[in-house]
Order: C-alpha cells, then structure tokens, then sequence
C-alpha cells in the first residue's frame, strides 16, 4: 500500500512556525492573543508548536484578521489550506496502540533523511525478523504487540518505494551489523536486505568499521530530516526515555558537521556494499 508523502504533522508544524512569524511581526505576544480573542490559555502556544491534533480553519481565520494579513493577501489562504491539510488523518493513525512517538509522521514528509546508527539498523532497512528480534530485546513478551510493531515499521518502509520517495544516506556502525540475532538465515537475510540497496539511486549506506576507533557517534543515534517547500529541517536524538527534537539552527548545523565527519571516517559506498556481501558470506558457512 503506498502512502502519501503529504505529512499532516509536517503540515502542522509549518503552519505554527508561519503563525508565530505573523505574531511577531504584528508585535503581540501569546497572551495579548488569548486576551483579545478570549481564547483558553496555551491554546496559542499549542497552535504554534503543533500540539493542536487537528488545528480549526475558523481560529486560523481569526488569527489572520488579528494579524492584520488581508483577504487579497496570497498568504491567507495559504494558510487557511494549509490548516485544511493539517486536519487530514495520516496512515500512521491506525497504529496509535503502539506508536508512541510522532518520528514516523515526521520521516512519512521528509525529501533527505540522513541517519547514523550506533546498535541498531536503521528502521526502514530492517527485516520482520530482525524488527521482531529488536522488540524482544526490548522485553516486549506479548507477540500480538510485537506483530503490531513489526507491522508498522514494514508500513513506514513504504516510502522507499513512492514515486517520489526521500533521499536516505545512512552510516551505521559495524557494531550493529556483527551483533547476532535470530537464525544464520535472518541475518543473512538482513545483510542482503542492505546489500540490495545498490540498485537504488535514492540510499546511500555507508558502515563504520570498528577499527576507527572512538568516534563522535558513540555519543548516539541520531537522524537529520530536511523538507521540501523551505520547511525547516529537524534534528532527531534517540534517547531514553524520551527522545528529542531539536529545531534551532545551531542545533541542526552542529549535527551536520557530525554527520558529515562520520560519513568520512565510513567506508565508501561501493567498499560498504562490498563489507557487506563478505560479511553474508561469512554467515552463510554457518559462522557467527
């Protein structure tokens, strides 16, 4: 099943950055707002980071008649059809039992997502099998909660495979290749998986060996996502319990030149593929 690669969140999250920029220039702050249009409070603040599920036509409206943004100006309606496509339900809606984090609305419109991985393949390369093995290390025990995970990351692989799909540039540390999970077979399995990325123009893998040494990515995973239309990018940091989103430019410019340094301390592509294949080979014989 394809998706769209219109995120309603993306939209969300452009639409609160436009209507603060308005704010500002109109010279109110967010309780000047609640006060003149008798709104709750934080509900301007809410507007403005996203937080609004399902964001109303009609508040964007009062928003732009207070601003002083005229009918005839091109930038309201505009906004009012980006509200409009805010509110529409995305994919991932059918899997709010177990998805717990918003980085799958995020990734579903991003044009470049550029991920390093420490421990763990990245999602949208895994396998069932390697996805199912991961939740298990988790401590997760119920299957049928498992199924559901497995599930849903096979749904967010959907992308690769749009008509339009995003750019993906992943380095992954070879600790995450050698760690054994499943049978010789799954990991096989795994490893062709990411060998057969070759064939497309739109991922590139790279794999860290160990014998760099010490680097800047033991720090953690992290995934840097750019968007079409100008939207700003945005910085993802797994971390526990609760993983962040950085938005600031320092933020976003530091995680660049973090990347960017671990892309050169990687093997090249070709040589990543050819690790790769020797590393499949090696698991065929039977050895782990």
């Amino acid at each position: 099943m394809e998706h769209s690669r219109r995120s309603p969140t993306v939209r969300r999250r452009r639409l609160g950055i436009e209507l603060r920029k308005l704010r500002e220039a109109a010279g109110m702050s967010a309780l000047d707002v609640t006060r003149a249009l008798e709104w709750s409070p934080g509900k301007v603040t809410r507007l403005e980071k996203a937080q609004a599920v399902k964001p109303m036509v009609v508040d964007t409206r009062l928003l732009l008649d207070l601003y002083g943004v005229p009918k005839e100006d091109p930038r309201y309606e505009e906004l009012v059809t980006l509200t409009r496509e805010a509110r529409q339900r995305g994919w991932w809606i059918s899997y709010k039992d177990v998805l717990d984090d918003p980085y799958a609305e995020f990734e579903a419109g991003a044009e470049k997502i550029q991920t390093y991985e420490l421990a763990n393949i990245p999602g949208l390369l895994q396998t069932p099998a390697y996805a199912a093995a991961l939740y298990r290390g988790w401590l997760i025990r119920d299957p049928a909660e498992i199924e559901r995970l497995v599930q849903l990351r096979m749904q967010r692989q959907a992308i690769l495979s749009h008509d339009s799909p995003p750019y993906i540039w992943a380095v992954i540390d070879e600790t995450a290749l050698l760690r054994p999970f499943g049978t010789v077979e799954e990991r096989r399995e795994q490893l062709r998986r990411l060998i057969d990325t070759e064939r497309f123009d739109h991922i590139t893998i790279q794999v860290l060996p160990l014998d760099v040494g010490p680097h800047l990515g033991m720090a953690g995973p992290f995934s840097i996502l750019d968007f079409p239309e100008n939207d700003p990018s945005l910085v993802y940091v797994e971390t526990e319990p609760n993983s962040l989103y950085l938005e600031e430019r320092t933020d976003i410019q530091r995680y660049s030149v973090v990347f960017q340094n671990l892309s050169a301390m990687a093997l090249s592509p070709d040589a990543s593929i050819a690790h790769l294949t020797q590393l499949a080979h090696h698991w065929s014989r039977g050895r782990t």
